[in-house]
């Protein structure tokens, strides 16, 4: 098992890419290559980047943990135009949307804790 599996912090990140995934399989067919696709490899990209962080220097993790909280940023900007486009309801959005706030404060807790 590689250090970064065993951080809740990731574990939750995947969870929250997986949640993100089943929701952009919603979308319209139009969109396979637009919206969903910038909103999957942002999901993506947050986990991502929890791993390749937890592999480098403290300073090195701690600038990866910022871009991890920055693609969880990304999703929920996606997932905004997604619900004004009609493509999702306002609840899923909101459930996400509480997913991510506490995604970003346990990433930027567990930052705090690497100093």
């Amino acid at each position: 098992m590689f250090r970064f599996e065993e951080l809740e912090i990731w574990q939750q990140a995947i969870s929250y890419a997986k949640g993100v995934y089943q929701v952009a399989a919603r979308f319209p067919k139009v969109e396979i290559f637009a919206l969903s696709d910038q909103l999957r490899r942002a999901a993506v990209s947050v986990s991502n980047n929890i791993a390749e962080g937890s592999g480098g220097t403290t300073k090195d993790f701690s600038n990866y943990l910022d871009i991890a909280v920055k693609s969880t940023l990304e999703t929920v900007s996606c997932l905004r135009l997604a619900q004004e486009l009609g493509y999702i309801d306002k609840s899923i959005l909101d459930d996400i949307y509480s997913q991510a706030e506490v995604l970003i404060k346990r990433i930027r807790a567990f930052k705090k804790t690497l100093k």
